[in-house]
């Protein structure tokens, strides 16, 4: 990635006309060929872009000169520059990309180990058990036996009780497990979807994440 912090103007040329300016700015040169134009006021969005693929001709003498980006479409970006401040390049390498904490996968993990969260005694028969329609997210017995099938959701919501309900009535089959009740777990439940579950016999738990993962200790907490 190249950083230019320069004084400079921009111009677009393309399905219209935009203009910036004489003033100090950033400009981002990237790996896969875009260019874009920032100031020190915003967070993410930049002035002006061009997006790749597209081509950059270099027109700097002693820190002056122009810089023409054309894109496929033929649409122009004009950075004329006045004075460069500091024109460097890095190799960043390649990005791992975002881990987001909470989802699902993650949330189904730490329930697998931690499935005293739904009662003492519980235990773990098997994750993403296996039915015709797809797999459970975690099959359960509870302290008396009972087989319980368990639907994990960030968000709970309606399509997520249909869901389950789906799974206990192909559970329910198998003489080996049946009767099987259903849990519906998620970080927030809709009341829509915690009615429609209380009407289907299907318990409700509402799952903190934060405790699970043993970030947060809810006897510490003044409120």
């Amino acid at each position: 990635m190249r950083l230019v912090i320069a004084r400079c103007s921009v111009d677009y040329i393309g399905r219209l006309t935009a203009h910036l300016p004489m003033a100090q700015r950033l400009l981002l040169v990237k790996a896969d060929g875009s260019v874009s134009v920032h100031a020190d006021d915003r967070a993410y969005k930049p002035l002006n872009w061009m997006s790749p693929p597209c081509t950059l001709k270099d027109e700097l003498v002693d820190g002056a000169g122009t810089w023409t980006v054309t894109n496929r479409a033929g649409e122009q970006l004009v950075i004329t520059i006045e004075s460069v401040e500091h024109d460097s390049a890095h190799e960043l390498g390649v990005d791992p990309g975002l881990q987001k904490d909470g989802v699902e996968a993650e949330l189904q993990r730490l329930l697998a180990l931690h499935v005293e969260t739904f009662g003492q005694g519980w235990q773990l028969v098997r994750r993403e058990y296996p039915t015709a329609i797809g797999p459970v997210d975690l099959l359960c017995r509870d302290a008396d036996g009972r087989t319980v099938a368990v639907e994990i959701k960030r968000r709970g919501e309606i399509d997520g009780v249909e869901q389950l309900t789906r799974y206990l009535e192909l559970l329910n089959r198998d003489p080996l497990l049946a009767p099987v009740k259903g849990v519906f777990a998620a970080q927030e439940i809709k009341p829509q979807a915690r009615v429609l579950a209380t009407d289907r016999g299907i318990d409700c738990v509402t799952v903190d994440y934060a405790v699970l993962k043993g970030t947060d200790d809810p006897s510490q907490r003044l409120f």
